[in-house]
């Protein structure tokens, strides 16, 4: 498999590939995110769209190292660098800690400093011996070697505070990065060996500690890349998906870990015997899935999971994509949802070339000139509560501009817009079902005795509820999705960029 993979950004605190079934075109796969808590969006480079980082959120400022009654804020690498520029400004001689509250260590005082003190030794040799390839990196290292030294000194003083260890780890993680990857002397390794035992460590001393979870899981993963598609990989690979599913319980309101989970499991599953391929797969579709389902716009997450389904489909590996019994779902319409979340990421990202790139290979998946045509059950316009008898199966059509039903003479044909401004409804039966995009409040997935059986799909709009339902509760998945994924990218001002897409 080709993959182009993002690396997760370190949180050191937080993006993979489409009558005759095509063939399933190479694509570059936004791979886990390695990020250190940092709090603009993670870009992992297992494939990472374009060397752009992806500027979501807003930098926070400088904060002050970890105190262990906020051992679960968020803590960025960003943070302590600009802290250490200032040289410790806050710190008085007598306490150069600060006021932080000691933790109890769980080994007899005189032989945890004697074990510590070893670990600190080869730790600071292997800092010591990392240097910068230019002036900047020079600086960088500079900083990051002060920073080792002062939290080894924290540890030796004592040495169950696990804020230290965490933040001792993010340097060794972050000097790692510095190194270039056929380094001996320092290896890459090595440093991420070190940054590892510090995460164990912090979170033996605190169980809850769900950014040293994460970044420990993205350390992990990076010592697994580097030894391909080995036995060792595949336990590393484990390793990592076990820490990411940690940060998650810890902290379930996260989709760069939900994220980078689902990378870990694509990863593994390439190594791992062909009978656990497909479990696997599932349970990366289902994590970048609920990675969406956390943040609708979170375009990595929404890449990654049109590229994991082109990539299994056209493998052979998922019969139904994971997503519907094959006896319901052909492999065509498969592939069209997967392209969906490939033209949507795009949408929300035009700029990022790996996105253009699987987009230009997947295009003619799409029902063009729609983003996705399927059948619903819908009762007759303005009749909500109608008997069951008197709703009907027939076929939708889902644009930049809305849902649309289409009368039965037409159901062949699909008309080439959903909007009357230039004749695009004229094949459309003008009593038909239609929701347009901008009148959209919610879209849910919803039961009731007033439907008929099937999973039901409710779209509240600010003229009221529309009800329908649909085929399976796996074909609800996609509506609910592309619904979803049309009403975001109208929220953020690109639906001229995704009817582009649509129109050509």
């Amino acid at each position: 498999m080709s993959t182009t993979t993002e690396e997760p950004e370190l949180q050191k605190g937080p993006d993979h590939e489409p009558g005759t079934e095509p063939e399933a075109p190479e694509i570059a796969s936004s791979d886990a995110d390695p990020q250190r808590e940092e709090p603009e969006e993670a870009a992992i480079q297992s494939g990472e769209p374009g060397s752009d980082p992806s500027p979501t959120e807003e930098e926070a400022p400088a904060r002050p190292e970890l105190r262990k009654d906020e051992g679960n804020r968020t803590f960025t690498m960003r943070e302590l660098l600009n802290e250490l520029k200032n040289d410790d400004a806050a710190e008085s001689p007598k306490n150069p800690e600060g006021e932080r509250r000691e933790a109890s260590s769980p080994y007899s005082q005189e032989s945890t400093q004697q074990s510590n003190a070893e670990q600190n030794n080869a730790a600071m040799e292997l800092i010591d011996s990392v240097t910068g390839v230019d002036e900047e990196g020079r600086s960088r290292q500079r900083i990051l070697t002060y920073a080792a030294r002062r939290y080894a000194s924290a540890i030796s003083r004592n040495p169950g505070d696990y804020d230290a260890l965490y933040n001792w780890a993010l340097v060794l993680q972050e000097s790692a990065d510095v190194v270039s990857p056929d380094s001996t002397s320092p290896s890459k390794d090595a440093l991420l060996e070190e940054a590892c035992k510090r995460y164990d460590e912090a979170t033996r001393l605190c169980p809850t500690l769900h950014d040293a979870f994460y970044n420990w899981a993205i350390a992990i993963s990076d010592r697994a890349k580097m030894r391909g598609r080995t036995k060792e990989a595949e336990e590393f690979w484990k390793q990592a998906t076990r820490n990411y599913e940690k940060a998650v319980q810890l902290n379930w309101n996260s989709p760069q870990a939900l994220n980078n989970w689902g990378l870990a499991l694509q990863e593994l599953s390439a190594i791992v015997p062909a009978r656990e391929k497909q479990t696997i797969v599932r349970t990366a579709i289902s994590k970048f899935r609920a990675a969406i389902q956390l943040q609708f716009d979170f375009h990595r997450a929404i890449y990654n999971l049109g590229t994991v389904l082109v990539i299994w489909i056209g493998r052979g590996h998922i019969k139904d994509g994971g997503l519907a019994n094959a006896k319901e779902i052909s492999p065509n319409e498969l592939y069209s949802q997967s392209a969906i979340y490939i033209a949507a990421a795009h949408a929300l990202k035009p700029s990022y070339s790996v996105y253009s790139s699987a987009l230009r290979l997947v295009r003619s998946m799409l029902p063009l000139p729609y983003l996705k045509v399927g059948y619903l059950t819908a009762p007759p316009v303005g009749s909500p509560v109608a008997p069951h008898s008197d709703w009907k199966r027939s076929q939708f059509v889902l644009n930049h501009e809305g849902l649309a039903q289409l009368n039965t003479v037409d159901q062949k044909q699909a008309p080439q817009g959903l909007s009357n401004r230039s004749g695009e409804l004229a094949h459309t039966d003008r009593r038909a079902t239609k929701v347009n995009i901008p009148d959209i409040v919610s879209v849910s997935a919803c039961s009731d005795l007033t439907l008929p059986p099937g999973p039901g799909l409710c779209i509240d709009t600010i003229h009221g509820p529309v009800f329908m339902v649909a085929d399976s509760w796996e074909s609800l998945d996609g509506w609910l999705d592309a619904i979803r994924l049309v009403y975001t990218i109208y929220a953020r001002g690109k639906s001229d960029v995704l009817a582009g897409i649509i129109t050509g």
